[in-house]
């Protein structure tokens, strides 16, 4: 069997200018899930636009919508339509509470019977494969059997299954079984996602469900991106520190082009160190260090000592 791997969305961590990167300097990944589509205000922030258009990426992409609304949703699609993309998918898996609390992302699993009236209203008006994430549920992990029993009456392309519910954040441990159980309800192929990180759970995973062709990393892949490349069996890179500095060296030049402000680049690159942090040995030094910069100086003497003195797990 085939295995797909694909990039979680991360919202502003894993744009264009990250995903091309990684294509770059990186291997493994088939496709990319982009950060989510939104309307505030009336309108999708441009650069949300932006990040979706074919000509600014480098790798095969699906772009994410949120929604809890049959017009916003049309409003999207067409957007998405108009770029000639093939598929789409909803984030019904979103855990943050100033989302969530809205009824949108995982605060829609408590609500199968919103779900069901925006697919009703809105697939028979759709020109595209749409797939949906979720996780097990908001408020407890018991509110998905409902939602995948609903979800049966549709045509989807898939389900990436989180087995975390939304109020658990990224707390504790992915509840593997919750997998087996969604599983066994649904009719449509599942995606697993939750807590890959190594190549030992990754082969657990594939021993306890042979028939899964699709697994989705996100956190781990932005602190590891070696990851992907080795659970594939790629051929290993000798000089591991030396490749993650240059697409460090890659995103930070990018970032100071294109970002207005030397507060918007500190900002942005601290959000990024955050994860880059865990890939090296005083992780916890490592952070602090990046955080402990205030300005542009202070940030390029941080890497510098970093690189230079810590090793690459």
């Amino acid at each position: 069997m085939d295995i797909k791997l694909s990039l979680a969305p991360l919202q502003g961590v894993t744009d264009y200018y990250f995903r091309n990167a990684f294509a770059k300097y990186f291997g493994g990944i088939d496709v990319a899930f982009t950060p989510y589509l939104r309307i505030q205000y009336g309108e999708v922030r441009k650069s949300l636009l932006h990040d979706i258009q074919p000509e600014n990426n480098q790798m095969p992409v699906v772009p994410q919508i949120m929604t809890n609304s049959v017009e916003e949703f049309l409003f999207l699609a067409q957007l998405i339509e108009q770029l000639d993309y093939k598929e789409v998918n909803w984030n019904l898996g979103c855990p943050y509470p100033m989302v969530a609390k809205r009824k949108l992302g995982s605060g829609m699993l408590a609500f199968p019977e919103l779900i069901q009236s925006i697919l009703d209203e809105v697939m028979p008006k759709i020109n595209f494969k749409l797939s949906i994430k979720m996780r097990s549920g908001y408020e407890t992990p018991d509110e998905f059997p409902k939602v995948l029993e609903m979800l049966n009456n549709y045509e989807l392309s898939e389900i990436i299954f989180h087995p975390r519910y939304g109020k658990q954040l990224y707390k504790g441990a992915a509840d593997v079984p919750l997998f087996g159980k969604a599983f066994e309800l649904s009719k449509h192929k599942l995606a697993y996602n939750g807590d890959i990180t190594n190549a030992a759970f990754f082969a657990n995973l594939q021993t306890q469900f042979p028939q899964t062709e699709h697994f989705m990393i996100g956190r781990a892949l932005i602190s590891n991106p070696f990851l992907a490349a080795e659970l594939k069996g790629l051929p290993t890179v000798s000089n591991k520190k030396a490749v993650f500095k240059e697409f460090h060296n890659t995103l930070y030049q990018q970032f100071a082009e294109k970002l207005s402000g030397t507060g918007h680049l500190m900002s942005k690159m601290l959000a990024l160190w955050e994860y880059f942090s865990l890939s090296f040995t005083n992780s916890h030094k490592v952070y602090k260090r990046i955080k402990k910069a205030s300005n542009v100086a202070r940030y390029n003497e941080a890497v510098s000592i970093i690189f230079r003195e810590e090793d690459f797990l």
